[in-house]
C-alpha cells in the first residue's frame, strides 16, 4: 500500500514536472539560429541554439559562482574546485571522465572567472548525449575526496608558479589589486600560495554545496542541437543524481551590483628580472549592464584594438618602442576597467607611459575622429561575427548572457547596436572613462630613479 505521504510526493514531483517552461528567445530562419530556453520546476536554465548545418555540438555548465564571492581565507576556492570536478564521481574515476570525451575525439575543459566558472564539452554531434550525461555527472555526482584536493593543490601551485613566471600575465592580477585593492575583485582567481595551502576538502565541499544548486547553474548548447532532447537528457542526469533539492524553486537572479570601491592615482611596482618592462596603465570603465557599454566598445576598439589604432601607431609602427601594445575593456556587474597595455624594454617605460597617457587625455578632451569611428564600428562588427563562428563561441554567448544579463540578443540586434553608436556618443563616454585619474601596475626591472618617476603617469 502506499503511503499518504508518498503519494503526495508523487503528486508534487508531478505537477513540478508540468510547470517546466519553454520559450523560443530568438526565431531564426528555417530554425537556424534559434535559441530556446526551458526553466526546470527546480530552478535549472536551459539554454539551445540550433545549428543544423554543422556536425559538430558544444555543451557547457555555467555556474553563479567566481572569484569575487570568496572571502580572503577562501581565496581560489572556485577555482580549485573547477579542478576538483574533474576528479571523479560516483559514476566514474577521473580516467573514466577523459577517457571518454578522448574516446569520441571530444575536447573538455572549464574556466574560472571573477563571477563565473564554466565547464564544457565539444564533441561531434551524434556524441552530444555523451557529453551531456559526462558533464552533468561531473556538475552533480562530484566526490571531493579528501586524497584528490591533496593531490591538485600540487597542481594548483604550479598553476600559480607558472602564471608567476609570465609577467606579461601576471601584470594584469596586479592591476586588478592596483584598482580594487584587498577586494574580492582585487584578488587573483587563482589564490594564492598561502590561501591554497590552507584549503581542506571540508571547506571547499561546503563551498560546493552552497553555489552548485541548480538554481546557481546555467545550462548552454549549441550546434546542431534538438532543444527538447537537449532538455530531456539534462533533466533526467539530475533527477538521477538527486540534484533538485526542492521540487518547485526560482533561478538566482543575474548578479546585481555592490559598489565596489575603485582606486585612483595608485602606482603599484613590482621589482623583476624580466627583459621586458610590462605596464598597465588605466582607469574605472563601465558595468557589464551600462547601455554605454556599446560606445565604450568602439573607443576601445579605435584607441588600442587594431593594428590601425592609435596606440598602436603610435608607440610601435611610428617609434618601435613595443612590440605589444592594446587597449582593453572589463566589464563586471557593479564596475568595470579600463586598460592600457605595453610590454617594453625597462628603459623605454617612461617614453611610453607619456605617449599613452597623453593619448588618453588628448581623446579625453578632443575627442577621436568620424573617419576613426567609422573604421571601429566596422571592425567591432566584423570581429563580433567572426568570433561567433564556432559551436563553442555561440555556446559561451547564451550561456553568460542567460547568466549575466537575463537575456538574450541575436547577433543582428548586436551589430545594430554596434552600428547605432554615433561620434557624439564615443566622444561622450571617452571624456567620461577617460577624463578619470588613472592608476598604473608595473612589473620589469626598473631602477630606484626609474620607479620614483612612475608617479609622473599618473599626476
Amino acid at each position: 500500500m502506499t503511503s499518504r505521504s508518498a503519494r503526495t510526493t508523487a503528486r508534487t514531483s508531478s505537477e513540478a514536472r508540468a510547470v517546466a517552461r519553454t520559450q523560443t528567445l530568438i526565431q531564426g530562419e528555417h530554425g537556424i539560429g534559434t535559441v530556446r530556453k526551458t526553466t526546470l520546476p527546480g530552478g535549472l536554465r536551459i539554454v539551445t541554439e540550433t545549428l543544423p548545418s554543422v556536425r559538430s555540438a558544444t555543451f557547457g555548465i555555467w555556474a553563479h559562482v567566481g572569484s569575487r564571492d570568496e572571502t580572503p581565507a577562501l581565496n581560489g576556492a572556485t577555482h580549485y574546485l573547477e579542478h576538483l570536478l574533474f576528479k571523479g564521481t560516483r559514476k566514474r574515476s577521473a580516467l573514466d571522465i577523459s577517457a571518454a570525451i578522448d574516446a569520441v575525439g571530444g575536447e573538455m575543459n572549464a574556466f574560472t572567472a571573477k563571477e563565473y566558472t564554466c565547464y564544457y564539452a565539444r564533441v561531434l554531434d551524434t556524441d552530444l548525449p555523451l557529453a551531456i550525461d559526462v558533464v552533468c555527472d561531473m556538475l552533480t555526482g562530484s566526490l571531493i575526496q579528501e586524497e584528490d584536493v591533496d593531490v591538485e593543490r600540487g597542481a594548483i601551485l604550479e598553476e600559480i608558479a607558472m602564471t608567476e613566471d609570465d609577467a606579461g600575465d601576471c601584470v594584469h592580477d596586479l592591476f586588478a589589486r592596483t584598482m580594487f585593492g584587498d577586494n574580492a575583485l582585487g584578488r587573483p582567481v587563482l589564490g594564492t600560495v598561502d590561501t591554497v595551502n590552507a584549503l581542506t576538502a571540508d571547506r571547499i565541499r561546503r563551498f560546493y554545496r552552497k553555489h552548485y544548486d541548480p538554481t546557481h547553474l546555467v545550462v548552454a548548447a549549441a550546434g546542431n542541437v534538438d532543444h527538447h532532447k537537449v532538455v530531456r537528457q539534462v533533466r533526467a542526469a539530475f533527477e538521477k543524481a538527486g540534484a533538485f533539492r526542492e521540487p518547485v524553486a526560482a533561478p538566482l537572479a543575474p548578479r546585481d551590483g555592490r559598489r565596489t570601491v575603485r582606486a585612483a592615482g595608485r602606482v603599484e611596482l613590482i621589482g623583476r628580472k624580466t627583459e621586458q618592462a610590462h605596464v598597465i596603465l588605466g582607469m574605472p570603465g563601465l558595468a557589464r549592464t551600462d547601455e554605454r557599454r556599446w560606445a565604450l566598445g568602439v573607443l576601445n576598439t579605435a584607441l588600442g584594438g587594431g593594428m590601425s589604432s592609435r596606440l598602436f601607431q603610435e608607440v610601435r609602427e611610428k617609434r618601435g618602442l613595443a612590440y605589444s601594445v592594446y587597449s582593453y575593456t572589463s566589464g563586471f556587474a557593479d564596475c568595470g576597467l579600463f586598460g592600457v597595455y605595453a610590454g617594453c624594454r625597462p628603459a623605454q617605460v617612461h617614453d611610453v607611459l607619456k605617449i599613452c597617457r597623453d593619448e588618453l587625455d588628448h581623446v579625453a578632451e578632443h575627442g577621436l575622429t568620424d573617419d576613426e569611428i567609422g573604421r571601429a564600428v566596422g571592425q567591432l562588427q566584423g570581429s563580433t561575427v567572426l568570433g561567433l563562428e564556432d559551436t563553442g563561441a555561440l555556446m559561451n554567448r547564451i550561456g553568460k548572457s542567460e547568466l549575466c544579463w537575463g537575456e538574450q540578443m541575436s547577433v543582428d540586434d548586436m551589430l545594430a547596436r554596434i552600428a547605432s553608436v554615433t561620434p557624439d556618443d564615443v566622444r561622450a563616454v571617452a571624456r567620461d572613462v577617460l577624463g578619470r585619474r588613472p592608476s598604473l601596475s608595473v612589473i620589469g626591472p626598473l631602477k630606484d630613479k626609474q620607479a620614483s618617476r612612475l608617479h609622473d603617469a599618473v599626476a
